[in-house]
């Protein structure tokens, strides 16, 4: 397979997945975005632009888009999801039957289903029914704005099969992003699903007034719960020192352009979870699964304070004030 015959459907064409789409694009792939609205599918064919995310940013000309899934799946060497996680099992039951023989499936999508505390990857498998080597993950510090914008940044590709990870690295790879591989897909995965609950802490300190060392606070310990998790559940615990670790974590806490910091960062401010929903607009992973990433932990006995806290502040069962109040008033202990 050359380089410029690779072929990518991207499903669909939110913020995330019209960024992957431009990358892919840059990087010599032939790419179809499949938009659920036939206005973005107009938009991005008629003008190169989509007009519900990045109406001022110019989509290369070997990127289309389709309402059709069979039409973008058609040929497809790979198959992009940037989905709300929530929504993946139901959507990926209808697009499944036209996943052809050889694709294979990137989840590019950081959250925990909910109910049965899985992870992308392993709903995929279950949905589709492919094997684990042909499914796999990209995660990393990938704000999509600035991305658009042609700004450095990397991530890292997560697969059980290496060659499939090779290659969706060489689909992906262009100047201003850098891809690199792993097989850790549980590591991949758990850090970009944890992060997004930190995050959520992070915005609600920062909306709280409580300064930069309580974010260093929040982010450091953080990045402890998110890797004791990956651990007991048979991640490398080197991965969470990684992009789609400490990576991820960084980004996402640190910029305004992040959707859980400013969810958290409304919640911090007063609002309450339906107002900052309202405020937000956009889907907010953390919000859905920061109750499913403490079923996790519950399960493999493993202690994660600052997501216990953040889930009980989303299901109004603490306040604010007693929530800032349960993170400092834990009894000390060795760091570790």
């Amino acid at each position: 397979m050359t380089h410029a015959s690779v072929r990518a459907a991207v499903f669909s064409a939110g913020s995330w997945g019209t960024a992957m789409a431009k990358v892919l694009a840059d990087a010599g792939s032939s790419v179809v975005v499949h938009a659920r609205r036939p206005e973005i599918a107009d938009g991005i064919n008629t003008t190169r632009r989509n007009p519900g995310y990045f109406p001022d940013v110019e989509l290369p000309s070997n990127l289309t888009a389709t309402t059709d899934p069979a039409a973008a799946l058609a040929g497809a060497d790979f198959l992009v999801l940037s989905i709300p996680a929530q929504s993946l099992r139901t959507s990926l039951a209808a697009w499944a039957p036209h996943i052809g023989p050889g694709t294979v499936v990137v989840s590019l999508m950081k959250g925990i289903e909910q109910h049965s505390g899985l992870r992308a990857s392993q709903v995929i498998t279950e949905v589709t029914g492919l094997p684990e080597h042909r499914v796999a993950v990209l995660s990393g510090p990938n704000l999509a704005r600035e991305i658009m914008a042609g700004q450095p940044a990397a991530a890292t590709v997560a697969c059980p099969d290496e060659d499939a990870a090779r290659r969706f690295q060489q689909a992906c790879h262009t100047p201003y992003f850098r891809p690199y591989t792993s097989a850790d897909v549980i590591g991949c995965e758990l850090g970009g699903a944890v992060k997004n609950v930190i995050a959520l802490a992070v915005g609600i300190a920062t909306g709280m007034g409580l300064g930069d060392n309580a974010t260093a606070m929040l982010i450091t310990r953080g990045l402890a719960e998110a890797t004791r998790l990956a651990a007991a559940m048979g991640a490398d615990p080197a991965t969470l020192a990684g992009l789609a670790g400490v990576g991820d974590l960084v980004a996402t806490c640190s910029s305004p352009l992040s959707r859980n910091r400013t969810f958290g960062t409304h919640l911090g401010k007063g609002m309450s979870v339906k107002e900052a929903t309202a405020a937000t607009r956009q889907t907010t992973e953390g919000v859905k699964s920061a109750a499913a990433v403490l079923e996790l932990a519950r399960a493999h006995g493993v202690e994660m304070p600052i997501t216990d806290v953040i889930s009980a502040l989303l299901h109004e069962q603490v306040t604010l004030d007693q929530a800032a109040a349960a993170l400092m008033q834990r009894p000390p202990k060795p760091e570790r």
